[in-house]
C-alpha cells in the first residue's frame, strides 16, 4: 500500500480547509440568459479520492434546455453584430475577473478531478494564461482579391449562430473553454454542457463571467445522460463541438445529421510512441512517462502503446519502471501525490475488467504499482511487457494508467503496429537523427505527430484527428474557421 507523506487525517484536514475556502460544499447553479438557475432535481458530484459527496448540481429538464437555447438565439443577433475588437474587449475583461479566483479554481479541480495540485495548477494556467489569451489575440480578417471576369472578391468569415458545446470529464476546464472562447470571439453564442462527473470548475467560471458578458451569449447547463441528445438534436443548435469517446461521437454524428448541423468531433485515441534505436534514454524517459500517464492516463492523446526497438528495449523498460516506481499514487490533497485516482467509478470498473482479462491471458507485466484500499477510485500504474499488439487490451483505448511496452525489429514493423488501429489522433517519435525522425513522423497516420515530445498543444497550432478519432480542427486559424461559414462577396468592377 502506498505510504502518504503525511497522515491520512492530516490530508483530510488539508482537503476540508481548501474546500471551505473555495466554498465547494452545497448546490451549484446553471447559467441561463445571464441568470443563476437551478432545477427541480439535482445530481451528486463525488470526490474520486474518497467517494464522498462534494456538491450538487442541477439536473436540467427539457424546458430548461429550451430556455438556454432560446437565450442564446436572442443574444446572437446583437453579439454577432459587434466588431471583433469589441467582442475581444468584453471577453478579456471577463477572463481578468476569472484570474482573480485562480486558487479557488485549482481547489475545485483538485477536488472533483482527483488531481495533484501541480496538475490542477497546470490546467488552470493552460486556460487563463495560454489558451484564452492566445485565442483572443487571433482574428479572421476579410481577404480581398480581384478576379478577371468576376470583379472584386471578398472572403468573409461569418459566425454560424448557436453552438452546442459538450465537454468530457478528464480535462473539464480546458476542454470546455477551448470551445467557448473561439466560438464567442468569432461571434457565436454558446450552450455548454460539461460532464456531470466534473462540472464544478466549469460552473464556477461561468458564475465569475456572468455579470460581465452580455446575457445569453454563454449558457452553461448540467444534467444526466439525456441532456447530450437533447442538445445535439435541438433545432436551435447550428453547430456541435464535442469531445468524448468515439462510441458517443458516432451517436452525436447521427443526431446532427438530421438537421445538417456543422460538427467538430474530437474523439478517442490509441496513440503510439515510436522509440528509435538512437534515442537518448536519460533525456527522453521523463517526457515519455508523462506522455503516457499525464492526468493518470485519462487522456485521449496520451501514449497508449510505446514501441521500442529491440536493441534498446531492456534499457527503456528498466528506466521506465524505475521512473514509475518513483511516483506516488494517492489523494491529490497529499503534497507527495504525483498521480491521483480514476475520476469516476464507472471508468474504474472498465479498467478493472480489462485488468482481469489481462490476468486471465497470463500477459507479462513489466511494472504494476501498489494497490490502495478504500472508497477512492484508485488504479495503480500498470505497464504490460511486450504484449501482442493485436490483443484487445492493446488495440482498444485504455482510458487510465494501463499501458503497453512493445518490442519491434524494423521501422516498417513499428509503423505497421502504430497504424494498425482504427484511431488516428496523435503519435510521437523519439530519437536523435532528424532526417529519420521526420521520415517516421510522415508515415504515422495521426492528426498530430510530435517529435521528441508528446501532449504539446498550443492555441496557435491546429489540432484534429484522423480515422475514428474524429474530424474537424481545433486551435489556430483553422479552428476559428470551424465556428464560421465562408461568405463570398463578389462585386462587379
Amino acid at each position: 500500500m502506498v505510504q502518504q507523506s503525511v497522515p491520512a487525517d492530516s490530508v483530510s484536514a488539508l482537503r476540508e480547509s481548501a474546500l471551505a475556502a473555495a466554498s465547494v460544499r452545497g448546490i451549484f447553479t446553471n447559467l441561463i440568459d445571464g441568470k443563476s438557475v437551478g432545477a427541480r432535481n439535482t445530481l451528486d458530484v463525488l470526490d474520486p479520492a474518497t467517494g464522498e459527496l462534494l456538491a450538487r448540481v442541477p439536473d436540467i429538464e427539457h424546458d430548461g434546455m429550451d430556455a438556454a437555447f432560446a437565450a442564446a438565439r436572442r443574444a446572437f443577433s446583437s453579439w454577432s453584430k459587434l466588431t471583433w475588437e469589441a467582442r475581444r474587449s468584453i471577453l478579456e475583461k471577463a477572463f481578468e475577473n476569472v484570474k482573480a479566483h485562480r486558487e479557488e479554481l485549482v481547489t475545485l479541480l483538485m477536488a472533483e478531478g482527483g488531481r495533484p495540485r501541480s496538475l490542477a495548477l497546470w490546467e488552470v494556467a493552460a486556460v487563463l494564461d495560454d489558451f484564452a489569451p492566445g485565442v483572443l489575440a487571433q482574428s479572421l480578417p476579410d481577404v480581398e482579391t480581384t478576379q478577371p471576369g468576376v470583379g472584386r472578391v471578398t472572403r468573409h468569415y461569418a459566425p454560424l449562430g448557436v453552438v452546442a458545446a459538450i465537454s468530457p470529464w478528464n480535462l473539464p476546464l480546458l476542454l470546455s473553454y477551448d470551445k467557448v472562447v473561439p466560438a464567442l470571439i468569432a461571434g457565436n453564442t454558446v450552450v455548454l454542457k460539461p460532464s456531470f462527473y466534473t462540472p464544478l470548475t466549469v460552473l464556477r467560471v461561468a458564475e465569475l463571467v456572468r455579470d460581465i458578458l452580455p446575457a445569453g451569449i454563454l449558457n452553461v447547463v448540467t444534467g444526466g445522460d439525456n441532456v447530450g441528445p437533447w442538445m445535439t438534436s435541438h433545432p436551435e443548435a447550428d453547430k456541435i463541438s464535442f469531445t468524448g469517446s468515439t462510441q458517443t461521437g458516432r451517436r452525436v454524428f447521427e443526431s446532427a445529421s438530421q438537421t445538417l448541423k456543422h460538427l467538430t468531433l474530437e474523439l478517442g485515441g490509441n496513440d503510439a510512441g515510436i522509440v528509435l534505436p538512437d534515442v537518448d534514454v536519460d533525456a527522453a524517459i521523463a517526457p515519455i512517462f508523462w506522455g503516457m500517464f499525464l492526468v493518470n492516463g485519462q487522456g485521449c492523446i496520451t501514449i497508449k502503446r510505446l514501441l521500442v526497438h529491440e536493441s534498446r528495449y531492456d534499457e527503456v523498460a528498466a528506466a521506465l519502471s524505475k521512473f514509475a516506481a518513483e511516483q506516488v499514487l494517492g489523494d491529490g490533497f497529499d503534497p507527495a501525490t504525483t498521480i491521483g485516482p480514476i475520476q469516476n467509478r464507472a471508468q474504474l470498473l472498465r479498467l478493472q475488467a480489462t485488468w482481469a482479462a489481462i490476468q486471465k491471458d497470463g500477459v507479462a507485466v513489466l511494472y504494476r504499482g501498489d494497490e490502495i484500499e478504500g472508497k477512492g477510485n484508485f488504479f495503480p500504474v500498470t505497464i504490460l511487457d511486450n504484449p501482442s499488439p493485436h490483443a484487445d487490451y492493446v488495440k482498444l483505448e485504455n482510458f487510465g494508467p494501463l499501458r503497453s511496452l512493445i518490442k519491434y525489429g524494423t521501422i516498417d514493423e513499428a509503423i505497421e503496429i502504430a497504424n494498425s488501429t482504427d484511431y488516428g489522433l496523435g503519435g510521437s517519435v523519439w530519437g536523435r537523427d532528424q532526417a529519420e525522425l521526420d521520415a517516421v513522423a510522415h508515415r504515422m497516420e495521426a492528426g498530430t505527430v510530435w517529435i521528441n515530445q508528446h501532449l504539446v498543444v498550443n492555441p496557435n497550432v491546429p489540432f484534429g484527428g484522423n480515422k475514428d478519432s474524429g474530424f474537424g480542427v481545433q486551435y489556430g486559424a483553422e479552428g476559428l474557421k470551424e465556428y464560421c461559414y465562408l461568405r463570398v462577396i463578389s462585386a462587379k468592377t
